[in-house]
Formats: structure tokens, C-alpha cells, sequence
């Protein structure tokens, strides 16, 4: 059986600073690195085969610390690289409601809609994370495969394969190194584990 391992990248500098990323290159704050840290030490007993990842620098290093604890390869593409915003990248949330009031509401009601000059919508990001990830799975059928991406990205790509339309997009959340898993069974794709953070127990003590 084919299983997904869905990663979300550990905290960034602008996740700290409530800045929009997209597809600017973001690193990872001390933080971020401990939860990748934690997370690859979750994954050693799960007998992962292979690591792809986007390769911004939040979820590349999120991916490298995690193949180094496990010792699988990694494969990086900016075919999983985050939605591009366009010209909401590098704004704070309080720049956007300012100077994007309207756009910014469409995106918190019906996120589907959005369509700005310069950036990508929806649909065209999960038709780019969708055709990648089918290359995947062709690639290694039977295998454990951790996908280490981004919130918009993953959110998409978990609709997709689920068959799930996507303006329920709105209705998903994905934490900083959170895992997702979905499993390719024999008749169904099964969604098995949604945004888990269980293993950040210990940085919280």
C-alpha cells in the first residue's frame, strides 16, 4: 500500500512576524528547526522510503533535518512550492486587510474566488501540486513517501486527492510541522491523520 506522509514546513521567520511568504524564500526560525528535529524522531518507526520536498529553504531544511534523523533520500522541486500570493508577499495580515480590504474578504469566504494579477488561484496550484504528486506515487507505488510542503499547498493537494472540492479549502487547518497521512488503499484514498502535532508535546514543556 502507497502511503503519504504530509509534512507542513516548521516555523519561518515571517510565520513569527505574521507575514504572508508565498513563494519568497523564507528560512527557519531556532524553533522551526527543534519541531523538525521532533518530527524526524516521530518518523524513524514509520519506515518512510523517501523524502520530496519544496525547495524553498522553510521546507527544504524542515525535509533535510528530517532525512538526516531517518537517513532516507531527499528530492527537492518547486513543483511544491507554496501558492504564489503575488503582490501580498512580504505584507503583514494587518498590510493586506489595509490595502487589500475586499481581495483579503474573498479570500477568508470563499478563497476559491480569489483571482489577483500576478498571483496564483487555487485551482492552479492544486492542478501543479496534483500533477507532481501523481508522478510520485507512479514513481514509488508501495512505498512510504513524505511530502514536505506548504499550508496552502498541502491543503490543496489534500482536497484533490480526496476528490473533495476545493472550496472547502476554507475549511482545513495545517499547523507548523504538522502531519497528515493518506493512504492509497485498494478502492479508496483514506485520510488517516489530519494536521497532528502530537509530537510537539516535548518542546512545549
Amino acid at each position: 500500500m502507497t502511503k503519504l506522509f504530509l509534512i507542513r514546513h516548521g516555523q519561518s521567520e515571517w510565520n513569527k512576524l505574521n507575514m504572508i511568504q508565498g513563494q519568497k524564500n523564507t528560512i527557519l526560525t531556532d524553533l522551526g528547526r527543534e519541531q523538525a528535529l521532533s518530527l524526524g524522531n516521530r518518523l524513524i518507526n514509520e519506515d518512510i522510503d523517501i523524502i520530496y520536498a519544496s525547495d524553498l529553504s522553510r521546507a527544504y531544511t524542515t525535509a533535510k533535518i528530517i532525512s538526516d534523523v531517518i537517513h532516507k533520500p531527499l528530492i527537492s522541486s518547486e513543483s511544491l512550492r507554496e501558492i504564489n500570493f503575488g503582490p501580498w508577499e512580504g505584507l503583514s495580515i494587518g498590510e493586506i486587510q489595509e490595502k487589500y480590504n475586499s481581495e483579503y474578504s474573498i479570500w477568508l469566504r470563499e478563497p476559491q474566488s480569489l483571482n489577483m494579477k500576478g498571483a496564483e488561484t487555487l485551482q492552479i496550484l492544486q492542478e501543479r501540486v496534483m500533477k507532481y504528486i501523481d508522478h510520485i506515487i507512479d514513481e514509488n507505488k508501495g512505498k512510504n513517501i513524505a511530502v514536505v510542503s506548504h499550508g496552502a499547498a498541502l491543503k490543496a493537494l489534500i482536497l484533490g486527492l480526496l476528490n473533495i472540492d476545493i472550496s472547502h479549502y476554507k475549511n482545513i487547518s495545517l499547523k507548523n510541522v504538522s502531519l497528515s497521512i493518506i493512504e492509497f488503499r485498494d478502492y479508496n484514498r483514506v485520510l488517516t491523520s489530519l494536521n497532528d502535532i502530537s509530537h510537539l508535546k516535548e518542546l512545549s514543556r
